[in-house]
């Protein structure tokens, strides 16, 4: 009887234990993967690090707290897309439209941002630490009203 209760135990309280952290649907992954196109998507908590989504159309996708370090982001569009807590750390993203995305605490630490909109999104408590940015209105300070928009 004992033994039996043992078992139980044992192999319940991995069960119990586990937290509730919410990750993305693996078929999204997927997805995004093979065909760079997964709008409105759950990819929060995603490991995209290094993945080439040059053109990659995520738009309203939920990337919260994804990691796409190195990743190669050229030409995707982020349009309203969820962003809030991500790694883009030495992410490349030319031309990347993030109007109206949510980048707040997202990580650019040395990533390059050229040529990207990013008209009417949030981007508060960035960190741009060492990023390269050109011809794009991320920078410390200024009136986000005077971002200029792609559309």
């Amino acid at each position: 009887m004992k033994l039996k209760l043992l078992a139980t135990l044992a192999i319940a309280t991995p069960l119990l234990l586990t937290s509730s952290v919410r990750a993305a649907n693996p078929q999204h992954v997927q997805q995004l993967l093979e065909t760079r196109e997964c709008t409105g998507c759950d990819l929060s908590n995603a490991n995209l690090s290094g993945s080439h989504l040059i053109g990659a159309d995520l738009r309203d996708a939920n990337l919260t707290g994804a990691n796409l370090t190195d990743a190669n982001l050229e030409g995707a569009d982020l349009t309203g897309a969820n962003l809030a807590g991500a790694n883009l750390s030495s992410a490349f993203a030319t031309n990347v439209n993030f109007k109206k995305a949510n980048l707040d605490g997202v990580n650019f630490a040395g990533a390059k941002i050229y040529d990207s909109n990013v008209h009417g999104a949030s981007m508060n408590d960035l960190n741009i630490t060492n990023a390269e940015i050109f011809n794009t209105g991320i920078g410390v300070g200024g009136d986000s009203s005077e971002i200029p928009d792609w559309d």
